[in-house]
């Protein structure tokens, strides 16, 4: 089985004074707070959230 790559993500951005569903993005991505950093997998689901909110995010490959 081959190793799936990630991605890195940082909240840079307050949650406070989003829409919904962005907020809901956020914690799909399992972001909580501002300066959070996450690791997930490159996949087409994570890739059309942090699309969505790419404004509130610092994305590293």
């Amino acid at each position: 089985m081959t190793e799936q790559k990630k991605i890195k993500i940082t909240l840079i951005k307050s949650l406070i004074g989003t829409i919904a569903s962005h907020r809901a993005c956020a914690r799909g991505l399992g972001l909580r707070h501002r300066e959070h950093t996450v690791e997930v997998l490159d996949t087409p689901e994570n890739r059309g959230m942090i699309n969505k909110i790419s404004y509130l995010l610092k994305v590293e490959s």
